[in-house]
């Protein structure tokens, strides 16, 4: 039988591989969306044929393609193009002024929403805005702001189009802040359950359909623009299965994923959850799909009984008395079909008692070959470790600690910080463990805050958290964004590494992550990215090698104005877009006269967050020692 014939070449890069028989290369060939040859420049060429496309990547770092384990994509795209993201801005000051200019674009009666992703520790002033500040940049447009999960700011027009006056009760769980006349102030408060938010955020317009396909295009191209190749869809509140993923079938369907996506199905209703699963294990087989798009499992919320939060400005909730026989019918029902799933736990108390179920039904049932997993478990013990390593589990960590970490040690102190998650323990005592974001509410989707986090240990504030005894090494980190997620849906042979055979998948990074100062780290962006042999997004000297997006619908979306994660020594492609991102750092109207970019008092604000430990960095032109 003849070989395939080689369809794309990359030459001339510095490949990481994560393949420990052929750890480095400086090429490879890729044929049917396949690894075909990886080596060198002179060995990969051989194979190359008049219809091979050639690309040079000027000895630049090329990574395999990164997956979240933890990330709420689906949800993310069907809103992605309505919301204002403040991920990455240095400032409040900078926040308001994008939120000022959306508001005047914004037509009735849609509103302008900051959905998470940010914390205010990110802002030079340490601080969210005040309800009056936003009152006064949005008199008449309602604007809602979710703060981590545990606070919304909504402005009076958001109210008043939410439908919330003085005699609106408090949820369950939930606080709705009043003044002394008794009237709502536009304070929403988690207390822990963050229910109140997610349903004030529901009763906002949604995109029509046509239009939710133009927006999950264009979240996917974002992941792919940060080296994102794949991702685990933990589901999420108010997504429902299987109205709520027809976007993302269908998108499958006419063959437009640019991300693998593996998806786990969410309860979504106390007291409904083992009707869910008995008719979703009749639904579905794990694996069904295909390398694209598939069926992961169940979870992250198997039971609403044994769900706690992860609001770290609240007191440690306690489960329910009856979350042993709540989970214990739901597991039971899970691991008679084979399934593997996963389970939302912030805290040791919760592990232990989830894991007293674990034991039990493994049993009577074995959970042999099952990949079951913990998602986030910041204060586990090594006892409990010891009990998951055991039972054959996991542990998929995400950076929440980058964008909360301030907020645990007012709560619980430094010392007990130090190893939330205790991920360098866990690898010791052999637990499966991969890193995510948990994106797009609870933190940002952006994979460099938590590879940074990861070998730093410190918050997108500068705090530092961890000791070096709880820290791992640059290729430990990116392991557990590659190959080591693969574990965690079950694709271990065919994605993670640049290697024979497996997936195509890659990214090209703008500086090389294993030279660049820690501070550096978080700024990388990918200039090429490759999913399954196709180039999907393409940046700097290789920006006319990927397909155009469509303009984002609607015209006066966020996201067609202002670009998605802010990387301030980066620049979106689009020439509008680049002006304003360097605008956003200041006030003046002066411009350099070669790149257009404004300075005067953009340098000192440069400066300044530079001397608070920050990562923001000059722009790289003589324009900022103005």
């Amino acid at each position: 039988m003849s070989k395939p014939s080689t369809e794309l070449i990359l030459r001339n890069g510095q490949f990481t591989t994560l393949d420990r028989g052929n750890p480095q290369a400086t090429a490879v060939a890729i044929s049917n969306g396949c690894f075909s040859a990886v080596g060198d420049d002179d060995e990969i060429m051989r194979l190359a044929s008049s219809n091979s496309q050639v690309v040079d990547l000027n000895r630049r770092r090329v990574i395999p393609g990164l997956t979240d384990s933890h990330l709420h994509f689906i949800r993310g795209g069907l809103s992605y193009n309505l919301e204002l993201r403040w991920d990455g801005l240095p400032s409040l000051a900078d926040a308001m002024r994008r939120l000022k200019e959306q508001v005047g674009r914004t037509p009735a009666p849609q509103w302008v929403r900051v959905v998470g992703g940010f914390t205010e520790m990110q802002f030079a002033e340490k601080r969210l805005p005040t309800l009056d500040e936003i009152n006064a940049v949005a008199p008449d447009t309602p604007v809602f702001i979710l703060h981590l999960y545990d606070r919304a700011l909504l402005n009076r027009a958001a109210l008043r189009a939410c439908g919330y006056d003085r005699d609106t009760p408090n949820p369950a769980g939930g606080l709705i802040a009043k003044d002394s006349n008794g009237e709502p102030t536009g304070l929403l408060l988690a207390e822990p359950n963050a229910m109140i938010l997610y349903a004030a955020l529901a009763k906002g317009p949604k995109l029509p359909y046509e239009y939710q396909l133009n927006s999950t295009r264009h979240f996917m191209r974002e992941m792919n623009r940060l080296g994102l190749t794949g991702t685990i869809d933990a589901g999420g509140g108010f997504q429902n299965y299987p109205d709520d993923y027809k976007v993302i079938e269908d998108l499958h369907k006419a063959g437009e994923l640019t991300l693998r996506i593996a998806y786990n199905l969410f309860t979504q209703k106390a007291g409904q959850e083992v009707s869910d699963f008995t008719r979703w294990t009749k639904m579905r087989k794990p694996g069904d799909g295909d390398g694209y798009y598939r069926h992961n499992g169940a979870g992250e919320m198997l039971v609403f009984s044994a769900a706690d939060f992860e609001d770290f400005r609240m007191p440690r909730p306690d489960m329910a008395p009856g979350m042993e026989n709540d989970l214990e019918a739901v597991v039971r029902i899970l691991a008679s079909n084979h399934w593997p799933f996963r389970l939302h736990a912030t805290y040791n108390e919760t592990i232990s008692r989830a894991l007293d179920v674990f034991e039990k039904v493994n049993r009577d049932i074995p959970f042999d070959g099952i990949h079951w997993f913990f998602d986030h478990a910041e204060t586990v013990t090594d006892v409990n470790l010891e009990r998951i390593a055991k039972l054959g589990g996991g542990i998929a960590i995400q950076h929440r600690m980058a964008y909360q970490g301030e907020f645990f040690v007012q709560r619980y102190g430094s010392k007990a910080a130090e190893r939330t998650p205790p991920y360098k323990r866990m690898l010791e005592m052999g637990v499966n463990v991969g890193a995510g974001t948990d994106a797009t509410r609870v933190a940002s989707y952006d994979p460099w805050n938590a590879l940074y986090w990861l070998v730093t240990g410190r918050t997108v504030g500068g705090l530092s958290l961890y000791p070096e005894a709880n820290l791992i090494d640059r290729e430990t980190a990116l392991q557990l964004y590659t190959q080591a997620n693969t574990w965690f849906s079950n694709e271990e042979d065919v994605k993670g590494q640049i290697k024979l055979g497996q997936y195509a998948d890659l990214a090209v990074l703008s500086d090389d992550y294993f030279e660049v100062p820690n501070e550096q780290i978080r700024n990388i962006v990918s200039v090429l990215t490759v999913v399954g042999g196709r180039i999907v997004h393409g940046d700097d000297e290789f920006g006319t090698l990927a397909p155009p997006l469509p303009p984002a619908m609607p015209d006066w979306a966020p996201v067609q104005h202002f670009g998605g994660y802010f990387k301030p020594s980066r620049t979106v492609s689009s020439g509008p877009i680049m002006n304003r991102q360097a605008e956003t750092l200041c006030g003046c109207d002066t411009r350099c006269s070669v790149h257009g970019h404004a300075h005067g008092q953009a340098y000192q604000n440069a400066v300044d967050i530079t001397e608070q430990g920050g990562f923001w960095g000059a722009l790289g032109c003589s324009c900022w020692a103005v």
